[in-house]
């Protein structure tokens, strides 16, 4: 399997009302179908960006060609929501903390796979088993890496993309445990989904398995997405303790020996850990349970 590279999406300079200037100096366009509250409140935050990260009022509406009043109030909006800050003791605006966030966000979804690649090329020559990379957007889980197994016997573990299991597979776990449960159900809208006959299926038992995958720092998935196939996988977490992604690896129950799933687990949770480390997550460390 080739690396797995994602390129950047770059911040789209949108337009507002046809009336905001680019970064060039040029009017821009509005886009067909374009909503002009939204057009003009990024057309402010990038006329922030524009002016180094702070501006005052009269200078922001010069540069986005919006009046004063109308600015005023979108920037109230943005205050609120925390995209914009105002600057204490000086009559001017700022990029807020929400922007940074954002930034995070689309960061780690471009460098996590990168950051990934040499520790899921380990686990999958120590274990020769498949090794998944997903992360979590949202309230969405999105595999973006797949390891096919060295084995002449492999699993079909699952496509890339998003999946509607996160309550039954092994990386879907190890990062919902670490949720509110509101959020837990809002990602469950239509409840907890049958896949095999030993899927969890009471929300109740499932909240019971995520405090394990806490308490012992990895998740199992023993058949519950597929027959046949056992998995481990553990969270990655960032410098704010956030939960960012997972990694797993997936054998045939043929091959998944208490020794075996002891290596997996080991190998898998050793990833984490260092892949959490060089995210700044404070004291990285998870434990490693002697029982399967």
């Amino acid at each position: 399997m080739s690396d797995t590279a994602i390129s950047p999406i770059p911040l789209a300079s949108m337009p507002s009302n046809g009336s905001a200037k680019s970064s060039n100096g040029s009017a821009k366009s509005p886009h067909r179908g374009s909503i002009q509250s939204v057009d003009r409140a990024l057309s402010l935050l990038e006329g922030l960006a524009e002016a180094g990260g702070e501006a005052s009022l009269t200078d922001l509406s010069r540069r986005t060609h919006l009046n004063v009043s109308t600015c005023h109030h979108l920037l109230s909006t943005l205050v609120n929501w925390g995209y914009v800050a105002k600057v204490p003791g000086r009559r001017s605006y700022a990029l807020g903390a929400r922007v940074l966030y954002l930034g995070h966000a689309c960061l780690r979804q471009v460098d996590l796979p990168r950051r990934a690649q040499a520790h899921i090329d380990h686990i999958n020559q120590v274990t020769g088993e498949s090794v998944h990379l997903a992360v979590l957007q949202a309230d969405n889980i999105i595999t973006l890496v797949k390891r096919e197994a060295r084995h002449a016997v492999r699993v079909d573990s699952g496509m890339l993309g998003r999946s509607d299991a996160p309550h039954a597979t092994a990386t879907g776990k190890a990062m919902i445990a670490w949720l509110p449960e509101d959020q837990i159900r809002r990602m469950l809208p239509d409840g907890l989904k049958r896949f095999t006959d030993a899927t969890i299926l009471d929300f109740d038992t499932l909240i019971e398995e995520l405090r394990h995958v806490r308490r012992n720092g990895f998740a199992m998935d023993r058949e519950e997405f597929q027959p046949g196939v056992i998995c481990v996988g553990s969270a990655i977490r960032d410098h704010a303790g956030a939960v960012v992604g997972a990694v797993s690896a997936s054998a045939p129950a043929m091959r998944a020996s208490d020794d075996h799933i002891a290596l997996m687990r080991r190998e898998v949770i050793a990833a984490t850990n260092a892949l959490s480390a060089e995210l700044g997550e404070p004291g990285a460390m998870k434990p490693i349970a002697a029982t399967v």
